[in-house]
């Protein structure tokens, strides 16, 4: 999977921010070369589940945390979606980017709410 190796590097950090900067980084290492649409839900998925994890011991209010979540998305988004746009769409992209980063950052907050369920069983 992609994303093992960001969720490796990320648990050694100490600190969520350090967490999540720490996989961000990885990840635009590793679509340094291109990545798919499928390797980026991957690495969203995998970072809002190390996130939901994280922040399920934290106290704090739960929309507070889900923006917290969300906002790891958009750390990823913005450092790695360029990457799944082929050359040829770029024009398309620059007029597109703004929306499809408003639904994906929708779908990481829809995300959130059924992976409680998940992270808190597996503890």
């Amino acid at each position: 999977m992609v994303s093992d190796s960001a969720i490796a590097v990320a648990n050694d950090e100490p600190a969520l921010s350090d967490k999540v900067t720490a996989y961000v980084t990885h990840a635009r290492e590793l679509a340094s070369d291109g990545m798919t649409v499928s390797d980026f839900a991957e690495l969203a998925t995998s970072l809002l589940r190390l996130v939901v994890s994280a922040l399920d011991s934290i106290p704090a209010h739960g929309d507070q945390k889900k923006v917290w979540a969300v906002g790891a998305v958009a750390s990823l988004f913005d450092a790695v979606a360029d990457k799944c746009v082929p050359i040829y769409f770029v024009p398309f992209w620059i007029v597109s980017r703004p929306t499809v980063r408003a639904i994906v950052l929708l779908a990481a907050g829809g995300v959130v709410q059924s992976l409680l369920p998940i992270v808190r069983a597996s503890k």
